[in-house]
């Protein structure tokens, strides 16, 4: 496994740190952040073309906006082809 690390959230504090790595292996996107609250995650479900409910080791995370930046980033990298 070959994980980069991408960002981190530029508003973290000692209690959360919503980071972005990527698997130069396989190209997928590891990212840590909020989980989303019982009502959030329910109205994704709800909302879901799947169906089926969220499966267990699946959940919904809520991505702060000011990550999107450090997301697009990791997308870059991994389209210019980091491995």
């Amino acid at each position: 496994m070959n994980i980069h690390f991408v960002g981190i959230d530029p508003e973290t504090d000692e209690d959360g740190c919503p980071t972005v790595w990527v698997d130069t292996e396989t190209s997928d996107l590891l990212i840590q952040s909020y989980e989303a609250d019982q009502e959030t995650t329910a109205t994704c479900d709800r909302l879901s073309p799947a169906r089926a409910p969220i499966p267990p080791g699946e959940t919904v995370i809520r991505i702060p906006a000011r990550m999107v930046p450090i997301i697009r980033r990791a997308c870059d990298e991994l389209d210019s082809g980091i491995r």
